[in-house]
């Protein structure tokens, strides 16, 4: 490469890293590992000073990395979308020689694992129904309610009688999740929702050849909820919420 260029990073592996990859990254440019003081870099020649956050961009910086992991370079230590340098003694100063030590330790903490995430979805306001089939007090203080003219205090009570109720509902969904699949995993880290719809939205590193055991439950938990819940489960991505350097 040339030194004068500047390069797109993907990701760190283990030296070597990844061989004879036939990959093509950001800009439609050829991915290649390239060593650095024991560390191996996957990167591309950037043709970009910054790149925008885009869908399709954001797609290419993860599928190169999960095509390095299908050709078999498992441990991976991703690096965040957007990530150029104009030099290696760049990385050298600013990542390799402040976390040396840290990226070792991830290295032997991802050896062998794998990410794998699950996200729950629930319809509100069907919820909302079936809560209210279910809950005779609450139909019943809500049926009182309807067809007269109501104080605010009133309105104030059953909104927050339903929402307390919705919410009760929503933690017992959960604990069902966590019960199942939290004890398959060495590691799990719930993350914020995306969306209202959005109830459950957690990362789970798991033994790499144990994911058909957890995809299996996953799918009973399915089976249990009998369609009610949307579960978007996704068995196979660099580890991004396990390889996060400590400041």
């Amino acid at each position: 490469m040339n030194d004068c260029s500047a390069f797109y990073l993907y990701g760190i592996f283990p030296s070597p890293g990844p061989q004879h990859l036939d990959l093509l990254g950001l800009d439609k440019q050829p991915v290649h590992a390239h060593q650095v003081d024991g560390f191996a870099f996957l990167c591309s020649e950037a043709k970009q000073d910054r790149y925008l956050a885009s869908r399709r961009n954001l797609l290419c910086h993860e599928q190169v990395l999960e095509e390095a992991m299908q050709a078999g370079y498992r441990t991976v230590l991703p690096l965040q979308f957007g990530l150029t340098v104009e030099n290696w003694q760049e990385v050298q100063a600013l990542l390799i020689e402040p976390y040396r030590e840290q990226l070792k330790h991830l290295f032997e903490k991802l050896k062998g694992y794998r990410e794998v995430s699950v996200k729950v979805l629930w319809e509100m306001e069907e919820e909302l129904q079936q809560l209210l089939a279910e809950n005779e007090e609450l139909r019943a203080k809500r049926d009182r309610l309807e067809g007269q003219p109501l104080a605010m205090d009133q309105v104030i009570g059953i909104g927050q009688a339903l929402e307390q109720a919705l919410q009760h509902r929503q933690d017992g969904i959960i604990a069902q999740f966590q019960q199942v699949l939290n004890p398959l995993a060495i590691e799990v880290i719930e993350n914020e929702s995306l969306t209202d719809a959005m109830i459950y939205n957690t990362a789970y590193l798991i033994p790499w050849d144990d994911e058909p055991k957890f995809s299996q439950q996953v799918e009973h938990l399915d089976q249990q909820f009998e369609g009610r819940l949307r579960i978007r489960y996704n068995n196979f991505t660099a580890p991004f919420n396990f390889a996060k350097l400590e400041d």
